[in-house]
Order: structure tokens, then sequence, then C-alpha cells
């Protein structure tokens, strides 16, 4: 980590769906370089975070930017105004996403979707799209899957592609929801490997996930969540080993391997 600002600022994040608040007022940073896990139960909020973060929800109240900007709206005196889709695009191209399940697109090989975002977002060059795509696929183990479908490949296997895709906009944030949760267990190894690799290699990382053991060993901090609120937030020795609050014991008193 550096002494850089941070490039993650949240403060007093709300979010309502109808008359439940789902967020019930968020304060966070994040800087270069950190791995930041997010951990809770179903329900608290975690994945709404995330999702507010590059703007596939509005958010209701507070302050929520990236890299010095307000995502998804502008400020014109005290009013915000929602930015355009295209204007959004661009802010989320800073912002890679790894889903729950892979989103990948069934009629494209893996290739072909590391490729698309690059080519349609910011229009490159098929040519040397396509060079760094290969890097990119090779790097997380796939070298030899290039021409797969979807269909063709385990769910590990997908969510490699799926991070492969993430990184070929080549962000400067990783925001990472709950990647395994859809995994078979003796597959669930392979994608925390190319995780790790990431995290080693300096990424800022926001990562949901209920992988405990990943959180230790790999997390800058960690952050846990409930009823829509940052109970606890720490060092993973501070929050895993010897956490001061009573809901944060609970919940891992439950968890296998905390």
């Amino acid at each position: 980590m550096t002494s850089e600002p941070p490039i993650v600022v949240i403060a007093g994040l709300r979010k309502r769906f109808g008359t439940f608040e789902v967020l019930q007022g968020i304060d966070f940073e994040i800087r270069r370089g950190e791995v930041v896990c997010i951990l809770g139960p179903s329900g608290s909020g975690k994945t709404t975070l995330l999702r507010c973060i590059n703007h596939l929800e509005t958010i209701d109240g507070g302050l929520l930017e990236v890299d010095g900007e307000f995502i998804g709206y502008r400020r014109q005196g005290e009013r915000l105004h929602e930015l355009s889709p295209k204007e959004v695009a661009r802010q989320r191209s800073k912002m890679g996403m790894v889903f729950q399940r892979f989103n990948l697109f069934p009629h494209m090989t893996a290739l072909e979707n590391v490729c698309i975002g690059p080519i349609v977002v910011r229009g490159e060059p098929a040519s040397e799209v396509r060079a760094r795509a290969r890097e990119l696929l090779v790097r997380v183990g796939l070298e030899d899957r290039l021409g797969a479908y979807p269909a063709q490949l385990s769910g590990g296997q997908q969510q490699r592609v799926a991070i492969a895709r993430a990184l070929a906009l080549d962000p400067m944030l990783m925001l990472f929801d709950e990647p395994t949760s859809a995994l078979d267990t003796e597959l669930v190894g392979e994608v925390l490997s190319v995780m790790r690799e990431l995290a080693e290699s300096g990424m800022t990382m926001i990562v949901v996930t209920h992988e405990v053991a990943f959180a230790r060993d790999v997390a800058d901090r960690i952050i846990f969540m409930d009823g829509g609120l940052i109970v606890e937030q720490g060092t993973p020795q501070e929050v895993l080993m010897a956490p001061r609050e009573a809901r944060t014991q609970e919940f891992l008193a439950h968890v296998p391997g905390a």
C-alpha cells in the first residue's frame, strides 16, 4: 500500500429497496494495492454494496467515489444528476467485477469472451486485444482452452475466464462477489489461486467471500457486515482471532475454519 489518497471513498452510503434499507450508512476507504475482504451473513448488504460501487445499483444517500470521481452521478449545486449510460460505462471500465455466476456469453469462446470488453467499450484494435486476451488466459492457467465455449468448461474454468475478462480492461480496482459460491468444492482452489496471485501482484481488491481461510491469508483488512451496517473491521488477526463485537464472535463461531 502507498501514501497516495484513497482509491475508494465511501461515506454515509445508504440504499433502500422500497421501505427496506439494505445499507444504513456505510463508511470506509480503500487505498491502492489494498485487499479488503467483506464477511457477513446472507442479507447483510455485502453484494448490494459491491453493486453500488460500480453503479449496478443506484444509491439513496451518501458519498461514493472511485479514483476521485463520484460514481454514477454528477453534482450540480445541491442536486445530484445521474450520468448517461456512456459515462457510467466509462467509469465502470476502471473496475473489473467477477460475479457469483460467471455471466459468460455462451455463444463466444473463452478468447472471444475476454476480448469483447476492450473492443466494444473502448474501441481498441481487435488484433491488440486478442494478443492481450491470450496473455490473460495464460495467466489464469487456460492456455489450452482458448477456443472452448463456456458449456465445454468446468465451473472453475468459467470463473477463471470471467476473471481474465474483468482484467482485460486493465482495471484499477477488482470487485469479487462470492466468486467461489457457485463452484463444487474441488474447483474452489483453482479460482482462489488466481485471486491470490492477483493480490500478490498489487491489485486493489474488494472481495465478498465466505472463504475465511482465504480472507485470513490474503486480506490486508477484513470488514464484517450485518444488517446493512459495518459491525467491525480490522486486520485478519484482529477480526478473526480476537473479534471485539459479540455479533462477529457469534458469526465466526458458526463458520467452518474461522
